[in-house]
């Protein structure tokens, strides 16, 4: 019977989760009240409040559920036993995979595309969602990071000079892959992101000076 109790809360919490993602995306965070979300999940607001103090707390635990785009593609080399900085590492390859991954993250899993539009256009930095904005930094800040030091080993192994800081570069390419994701969201039948991604991508690198990724000189 205690098992079974449990079981209930956690299906009743994840209903309101999922309540909550749909509102925040039709009518906006703020727009959207906890008597909303109740009505949409079939529950309580006394439900609401047994699991979640206020709103901000249910909208932080929404985020905990996904993993924001670019908040951990790097680690995709890490999954597949690949050493992405070590001595046979192909730095631009890395770079191509994590981009790639995080732009099929959002076209291929819906919650993860619905929670993230939600965090960047339904929703205000108030203070009590302050942590979402420091989540965004953070995805931001360690992606510019690994791009950085990607390029700074493609550099080194193909001797490229580039034309600006590494550091430079690798904001350039957080900025332009972002801007694709964002435009991207606001009408997804105006272009097929996978594809107009990887080819801005590539067309990127290479004008910093790298190969192409069916150049024979690619490391």
């Amino acid at each position: 019977m205690v098992r079974r109790t449990k079981e209930e809360a956690l299906a009743t919490r994840h209903k309101l989760l999922d309540a909550a993602e749909q509102l925040f995306l039709a009518q906006g965070v703020s727009r959207t009240s906890l008597q909303d979300i109740a009505r949409r999940a079939g529950a309580t607001r006394g439900a609401v409040y047994w699991h979640f103090k206020d709103k901000a707390d249910l909208f932080n635990a929404m985020m905990e559920r996904v993993t924001l785009p670019m908040e951990q593609s790097f680690d995709v080399d890490a999954h597949n036993g690949a050493a992405p900085h070590g001595p046979d590492a192909n730095p631009l390859d890395h770079i191509r995979r994590a981009t790639l991954k995080a732009l099929s993250q959002i076209v291929n899993d819906a919650r993860t595309r619905c929670v993230f539009e939600v965090a960047t256009h339904k929703v205000e930095y108030v203070e009590e969602l302050h942590a979402v904005r420091l989540r965004h930094l953070a995805a931001r800040d360690g992606f510019v990071q690994r791009v950085e030091q990607s390029l700074g080993m493609a550099t080194r192994q193909l001797n490229v000079t580039l034309a600006m800081p590494a550091s430079t570069a690798a904001q350039g390419l957080h900025a332009l892959i972002d801007g694709l994701i964002q435009n991207w969201l606001l009408n997804p039948e105006a272009f097929d992101l996978l594809e107009v991604g990887q080819c801005v991508m590539n067309a990127y690198l290479k004008g910093l000076g790298f190969p192409g990724p069916q150049d024979k000189n690619t490391p």
